[in-house]
């Protein structure tokens, strides 16, 4: 079978949704299947991927975009970020994967128009860009809407996901399916140390976008615990927030406990994963943005490391309580504080096995299994475009 996955988000760009598009990917590569990816053009090059053709084309405009699409002829499709829901109007069967942000407030303006070509405003590159802005404002979540009402099925990566979309879009029940995330092997392949070291290691990773994120929060806590308790803290990532953030550390009298490394390859974030105690990542819940899931706490049970989250949305499925990790409550700078001291006091332990038995619950071999039943029998079905060509 030919399936064409349009993933806008893909490496080498890191992220939870890139590592579900590319994972999903290498399942179906595994299973025998051709997989074309339809991707974001990109400065850095694509390294290549086996099994797999990546193109990196996609523009972010459904008109242009859908000109890409129409380069191939595939059984399936498989769309990895709900403002492409639109691909459902033009190619069955299509299956679209949602994560939360995307649907939300998507955030791809899919929608926008093209008026380049129309006579008069490509001379105003003042007017040009507020009118087009303004028209995909509004067009980009009714294409999604429509598309998603086209789709086969959607696979949403968390129960608490599928049950946000479906108070957002009811017409989408008996239609959707919590198929969950998975955790890649290369994960598991890791060795994990079996005893604590003396002064507890620390680890978050995450873009440094969001301020639901709560690394500064974090960072609060632990200036509370300075004077009782050795600890270091490693920040994975990067992006607007760091240098606030880098900069607070210092506030705080913490900047010799404290190392931001930007963002790390993949095997380095796996070392890194491997020699920490605990992962840290007490995300809240902002309007138009959740944690979905939450793939970085899977990869840090996987490495045999147990996480620290908020019971807070896919971040409560994330967490197999006194087992693969455990919650901070309340989600409060005391909160954290108090539940990080459990930690370095010692009353709370847990096994590096056990973290890693967690983590191999989540497969993605799981995930393509629910895709594959919306996948057949459609073949290649062409419908008519749904807005002029170039929009």
């Amino acid at each position: 079978m030919h399936v064409a996955i349009v993933a806008p988000e893909f490496p080498p760009e890191i992220g939870g949704m890139q590592t579900y598009a590319v994972e999903f990917a290498k399942e179906l590569v595994a299973r025998g299947h051709r997989v074309t990816v339809f991707t974001r053009r990109r400065a850095e090059p694509q390294a290549p991927l086996a099994g797999m053709d990546v193109r990196g084309v996609l523009v972010g405009r459904a008109g242009p975009d859908l000109a890409q699409l129409r380069t191939v002829r595939a059984d399936a499709w498989h769309v990895m970020n709900a403002a492409y829901a639109w691909v459902a109007l033009h190619f069955a069967p299509t299956v679209v994967a949602v994560h939360g942000n995307d649907f939300l407030r998507p955030y791809i303006p899919v929608g926008e128009p093209d008026l380049g070509r129309v006579p008069g405003l490509w001379r105003s590159a003042r007017l040009r860009p507020a009118i087009e802005h303004w028209v995909g404002g509004w067009r980009t979540p009714h294409l999604m809407r429509r598309g998603l009402r086209r789709a086969s099925h959607i696979l949403c990566n968390s129960r608490y996901t599928e049950q946000v979309f479906l108070a957002q879009f009811p017409e989408c029940r008996q239609r959707s399916t919590a198929a969950m995330v998975g955790v890649a092997a290369d994960f598991l392949a890791m060795q994990a140390p079996q005893t604590l070291s003396p002064a507890p290691r620390l680890i978050t990773v995450c873009r440094l976008s969001e301020e639901r994120k709560n690394v500064g929060l974090v960072l609060q806590a632990l200036a509370r615990l300075r004077a009782q308790h050795a600890f270091s803290y490693t920040v994975v990532g990067d992006g607007p927030l760091r240098p606030g953030l880098e900069q607070l550390a210092k506030q705080l009298g913490l900047a010799d406990r404290v190392r931001f490394t930007g963002f790390l390859g993949q095997h380095e974030m796996r070392d890194a994963l491997v020699q920490s105690d605990l992962f840290v990542l007490t995300a809240a819940i902002n309007p138009g943005s959740h944690e979905g899931f939450g793939i970085a706490y899977l990869e840090a049970n996987a490495c045999g490391t147990p996480t620290l989250a908020a019971r807070l949305a896919g971040a409560a499925e994330a967490v197999q309580d006194g087992v693969s990790g455990y919650f901070a409550e309340p989600l409060s700078v005391e909160g954290v504080a108090e539940a990080l001291r459990r930690f370095f006091a010692g009353e709370l332990q847990f096994s590096p096995e056990a973290c890693r038995a967690f983590a191999r619950r989540f497969t993605w071999a799981q995930v393509v299994d629910a895709a594959l039943p919306w996948y057949g029998g459609a073949g290649d079905a062409v419908l008519p475009l749904a807005w002029p060509q170039g929009a």
